[in-house]
């Protein structure tokens, strides 16, 4: 379980809280939507029980190693999940990753922008980040446009260790 201290925020119209074991389901359904495995790829979460496994090891973890991670993104208004977004310590990357997933009936109406905005301001101001990256694969414009307007550049293409696929490298200087 996660509790405080760990920040919960709030925008305009979201509130971002950590994942936690009791969104194992939730979790499933982000998993395994058809833009995460076309664009992310497949963690192999199907189960209720593999997915309280994966916010313990994964989440859980690094949530206690730095003080943020994954961040599930709900609507103010509604309380509807809406999707992830968070900042990453990823095992071939040196540094922290801004990345971000939405189903779609929450896509290109700015809330990506918005979870993704406030995430930058706090790796600065609240957890003293020097500097953030973000990678996606080269198919997937819609992250590159939202990368690209949350100020990250494009430097290079990488290979991360254990993974074919070459992705796109941006970076933003905080």
């Amino acid at each position: 379980m996660i509790d405080p201290p760990y920040k919960i925020f709030e925008t305009e119209r979201l509130f971002l809280r950590p994942v936690e074991e009791k969104d194992a389901a939730f979790l499933i359904k982000i998993l395994n939507s058809e833009k995460w495995l076309l664009n992310i790829g497949d963690r192999n979460v199907h189960t209720i029980e593999v997915a309280k496994k994966y916010i313990e090891e994964r989440i859980t973890t690094q949530y206690q190693k730095l003080g943020f991670g994954n961040y599930l993104v709900s609507a103010k208004e509604t309380g509807a999940e809406m999707g992830v977004c968070g900042l990453y310590a990823r095992p071939g990357l040196d540094t922290i990753d801004i990345g971000f997933a939405f189903f779609p009936e929450y896509e290109n109406q700015g809330f990506g922008f918005e979870a993704a905005s406030i995430l930058i301001q706090a790796a600065k101001e609240d957890f003293h980040l020097q500097k953030l990256c973000a990678i996606t694969i080269p198919s997937n414009i819609a992250s590159q446009k939202l990368i690209n307007k949350l100020g990250l550049e494009y430097l290079k293409t990488i290979k991360i260790d254990g993974d074919n696929e070459e992705l796109m490298y941006y970076e933003i200087d905080l």
